[in-house]
C-alpha cells in the first residue's frame, strides 16, 4: 500500500485516500461513495487466455458485466476466463478482492496486457483499492491516463458491453 502512495506522491498525482471495512464487491463499495455521480469505483478483473500464456487486467464500469467472448474477439484472444488467485499473485502481488491497476506497480517484467473500457473517460475521477481492500483511492481520469502510462505494460482501450 505505500508503494501505491509513494508512487503517486513521486508523478506529482494529488488523490484522496479512505479507509473502511474489508469490502470485495463493487456493491459494497458503492455505500461509501459520498463524491458524487462523477466518481465511480471502477472494476478490476483479472483475466488470462486459455493457454495461460497471456494475462489482462480489464478495468470497466462498475455495472457493467464483461462479456469475455466479446472481449476477446476485441483482443484477437483464445478464450478469456478469470485468472487464479496463484496467478494474481505472481504477477500483480496481490490478493483476491484487491485487485487493481496499482498492481501494475508489481508487475516487474510488464506481463499484463490492461484493457481500459473506454467508457470510464467520461468520469472526472476514479477509485480504486491500494493493492489493499480497506482502502481506496480517488484520483482524476487524466492522472489515472499518466499513470497507468507511467507502468509501461501494454494498454488496449476496448467497448465493454
Amino acid at each position: 500500500m505505500d508503494d501505491v502512495y509513494k508512487t503517486l506522491d513521486m508523478l506529482n498525482i494529488s488523490y484522496n485516500k479512505f479507509t473502511h471495512p474489508a469490502m470485495n464487491t463493487i456493491a459494497e463499495l458503492n455505500k461509501y461513495n459520498t463524491e458524487g455521480d462523477d466518481i465511480v469505483h471502477c472494476k478490476n478483473l483479472f483475466l488470462r487466455n486459455s493457454k495461460g500464456d497471456k494475462h489482462y487486467l480489464v478495468i470497466t464500469e462498475p455495472d457493467k458485466r464483461t462479456n469475455t467472448r466479446g472481449l476477446a474477439r476485441q483482443i484477437k484472444s483464445t478464450r478469456l476466463s478469470f485468472a487464479s488467485s496463484e496467478r494474481l499473485e505472481k504477477h500483480l502481488g496481490l490478493d483476491p478482492g484487491a485487485v487493481s491497476p496499482f498492481g501494475l506497480i508489481n508487475d516487474k517484467n510488464k506481463e499484463v496486457e490492461v484493457l481500459i473500457d473506454r467508457d470510464i473517460d467520461s468520469r472526472r475521477k476514479i477509485t480504486f483499492h491500494p493493492n489493499i481492500n480497506t482502502a481506496s483511492v480517488t484520483i482524476s481520469y487524466d492522472d489515472f491516463q499518466r499513470y497507468i502510462k507511467w507502468c509501461g505494460n501494454k494498454i488496449t482501450y476496448v467497448d465493454v458491453e
